[in-house]
């Protein structure tokens, strides 16, 4: 048996947002936003998935969305890696959720509360080590809250999760679990069983019930979102190795203007077309030249 994986967006629609996934999100909204407090009892999936679509879904149609009993709008969605201006989005699709309630001519009271979830298989907040992070409007200072919970943020951290399945206790804990570690399941565990929502959760994420042209887009959807992750980490590392080539040139010339003086315009030439190991290695043994006659032929041996 094997699963596909809910950090692949399409395949986080399908689990979360089909027709048939009602009890599903109530159970898993109830655990993230409730602390388990079975306060939601019933919702309407808005755009719910359909494999006759999965072809031509849009990424915006990719967020699950669903409407509470009491109104309350939610949006839920997974992200894999970050991106520019990540907060920015966040920010707009919780106020767009709320704001697009209002049709031209309604009055404010018509406006229900909205609640973007966010899932992400990144580090957000490296300050905390809270696997699950709320946010509402308050007062600076004195911390109050203001707009009466009109308005809030919730995010769920996947790296910082890191219990076993043995270990497993709570709704949460089993439905993050389920999140980070389905696809590496080879059939369903009994702990995970026993809560009959994620059982459906599972049997809707097993390959063996999909259809070929699901399983067809899943692999290249999550092959794209992967290049793009090892896309934004090779960015990522390659900014750091060229701000440590900046940092160290820098070094080397503190170093060598303290020890002999002024640096000859030949030898600074030289030294800006030094990789990075002959730098470091040029911060250790420039105290063993005499003079710069010294470091010249160093550089030459380099050339």
């Amino acid at each position: 048996m094997r699963f596909i994986s809910p950090k692949i967006d399409y395949a986080f629609k399908k689990i979360f947002g089909s027709e048939q996934s009602q009890e599903i999100l109530i159970s898993f909204l109830n655990a993230i936003i409730y602390n388990e407090e079975k306060i939601i009892q019933s919702l309407t999936i808005v755009n719910p998935y359909n494999p006759g679509q999965v072809m031509t879904l849009k990424e915006t149609y990719l967020d699950v969305k669903a409407v509470l009993a009491d109104g309350s709008i939610v949006v839920i969605e997974m992200q894999i890696a970050p991106m520019t201006a990540f907060n920015k989005r966040v920010a707009y699709n919780l106020a767009k959720a709320y704001s697009n309630q209002l049709k031209t001519g309604d009055d404010y009271p018509f406006l229900n509360p909205a609640i973007a979830v966010t899932i992400t298989d990144f580090i957000l907040f490296a300050n905390t080590d809270q696997v699950i992070n709320q946010f509402v409007f308050q007062e600076e200072t004195q911390k109050f809250e203001l707009l009466d919970g009109e308005l809030k943020l919730i995010f769920v951290e996947l790296p910082k999760f890191n219990k076993t399945l043995s270990e497993l206790q709570s709704l949460t804990d089993k439905w993050i679990y389920f999140l980070k570690e389905a696809a590496s399941l080879e059939s369903v565990p009994d702990n995970l069983g026993e809560v009959s929502e994620i059982e459906l959760a599972l049997n809707l994420a097993n390959q063996a019930t999909m259809t070929v042209e699901e399983l067809e887009v899943v692999d290249r959807r999550g092959m794209m979102l992967q290049d793009e992750k090892g896309r934004l980490d090779y960015a990522e590392e390659k900014g750091k190795e060229e701000g440590r080539l900046q940092q160290t040139k820098t070094l080397v010339g503190r170093l060598i203007m303290k020890r002999f003086g002024e640096i000859p315009l030949a030898i600074s030439r030289k030294i800006e077309e030094l990789p990075l190991s002959d730098l470091e290695r040029l911060t250790e043994e420039i105290f063993d030249f005499q003079s710069l006659p010294d470091l010249a032929s160093w550089l030459e041996d380099r050339q």
